[in-house]
């Protein structure tokens, strides 16, 4: 009886080449190719060292949502919004995506941001969409409400990807609330969103806060020109200007007084 033919993948080396021991040759598996990025776009600078003003720069307002609190941790990306703005709060582009983050999303996590491992087991990984995240962010000034932690996970899930190293400047809606927002004791988004009145009909999903920052972004520019700063050196003068504490009285104040 002869005996079936073997695929060619199963075929057995019996050469003088494979003198240690069989060898059976198998399919090679291609790894995916990874993104390319286009040129990168310098940041703008008004001539001559003049200090750039505000509404000339453009922005790009970013909310990611993550498995956990840290990067550091190990803890990744699951949704990413990021909305580019000009200075005078006019949409340029803008981007959102699920993100498969290759871990676990503990149940504390999807129960804040409704978002469910079975949501993001198909979504593309960080660096299918990285090329598209960094065209977004190259050369525009990053936003963020907490942005510390927005800027943090966003680089870190950009040199996984082995993109180039965004050297964005960046601006937290939290600090700057703190100086132009006196009227609120509380600069949270949602404490923001109803000083404001601004609607978010997704709280906690990434364009959601995206999109109610960019509005509350808008706001908090306008109060900068009400208070005369208008470039970036100002403004970040502005930003580390110390509150001046109100002096004590070494003696309680007497109700005749009050």
């Amino acid at each position: 009886m002869q005996l079936p033919l073997l695929p060619p993948e199963l075929l057995v080396d019996t050469s003088q080449r494979a003198t240690s021991g069989i060898r059976i040759g198998l399919p090679k598996v291609s790894e995916p190719q990874r993104p390319t990025y286009g040129i990168r776009k310098p940041p703008k600078h008004a001539p001559n060292g003049v200090p750039a003003p505000l509404r000339s720069l453009e922005y790009v307002v970013v909310d990611v949502e993550t498995t956990g609190s840290g990067y550091m941790r190990g803890h990744r990306i699951t949704e990413i919004a990021a909305i580019r703005v000009n200075g005078k709060g006019e949409v340029i582009g803008e981007f959102e995506s699920l993100v498969n983050p290759d871990r676990p999303i503990p149940p504390i996590v999807s129960a804040l941001t409704n978002i469910t491992y079975d949501m993001v087991k198909h979504a593309p990984r960080f660096w299918e969409i990285a090329p598209r995240v960094y065209d977004l962010l190259d050369g525009a000034v990053f936003v963020a409400h907490n942005a510390q932690f927005d800027w943090g996970f966003v680089t870190e899930e950009m040199r996984r990807a082995s993109a180039p190293v965004l050297d964005s400047r960046t601006l937290c809606t939290v600090r700057l609330a703190r100086k132009v927002v006196p009227e609120v004791t509380s600069r949270s988004l949602d404490a923001l969103q109803y000083f404001f009145n601004v609607d978010n009909h997704a709280r906690h999903r990434a364009y959601g806060d995206a999109l109610a920052t960019t509005t509350i972004f808008a706001r908090l520019l306008d109060r900068l020109e009400d208070r005369e700063v208008g470039d970036w050196d100002a403004l970040q003068k502005f930003l580390r200007q110390r509150a001046k504490r109100k002096k004590r009285r070494a003696n309680p104040q007497s109700m005749d007084e009050a």
